[in-house]
């Protein structure tokens, strides 16, 4: 920070140094001093920066105001286009919980009905099981009082107790056929 110091103070010191030359001193006024064409020349310099430098400066501030206008703009856009997403998706959000609690509903229903369907189903299945038990219980009561009438006629009949003729036989066969 100081070296940046010594270059100015030098700059500024430089001048008076050689401003204070023993050169002879007289009374300097305004009719004999070169102020008034500084000042002219300071004019012209100033004029010319102002020519030179003006439209570039105002064309530069131009453009920053327009891109920062237009920097806004994409900002403010964006900014809509973001609260219209959340505008959005707040009303999908209320009506995916409306469709969250139809579809809770729905299972709920579906799930009753279904097992009413099974209960259903397994009485069902419970009264043809009883039938089918009871038919096979009733078949096998036939078929154990027929094993038994067999057994008691084979055990207690035999062949020389009954008398059948062939022609008997013939007759007892075609009517059966017949």
């Amino acid at each position: 920070m100081k070296l940046n110091k010594i270059p100015l103070a030098v700059a500024f010191v430089l001048p008076v140094v050689a401003m204070a030359s023993g050169a002879e001193h007289h009374d300097v006024t305004m009719s004999n001093s070169d102020f008034w064409y500084r000042v002219l020349n300071f004019s012209i310099f100033a004029g010319l920066l102002y020519w030179l430098l003006a439209n570039p400066v105002k064309d530069f501030f131009k453009g920053r105001q327009v891109d920062i206008a237009n920097q806004l703009k994409e900002i403010e856009e964006k900014l809509q286009a973001s609260k219209d997403a959340g505008k959005a998706a707040e009303a999908q959000l209320k009506l995916n919980e409306v469709k969250a609690k139809e579809i809770v509903s729905d299972s709920i229903n579906e799930a009753k009905i279904l097992a009413e369907n099974i209960a259903k189903k397994n009485r069902e299945a419970l009264v043809a099981l009883d039938k089918s038990l009871d038919e096979k219980m009733e078949l096998e009561g036939k078929k154990m009082a027929k094993e038994v009438v067999n057994r008691l006629l084979q055990e207690n009949i035999t062949s020389d107790d009954i008398a059948v003729s062939e022609s008997k036989v013939v007759s007892l066969v075609s009517k059966k056929v017949a």
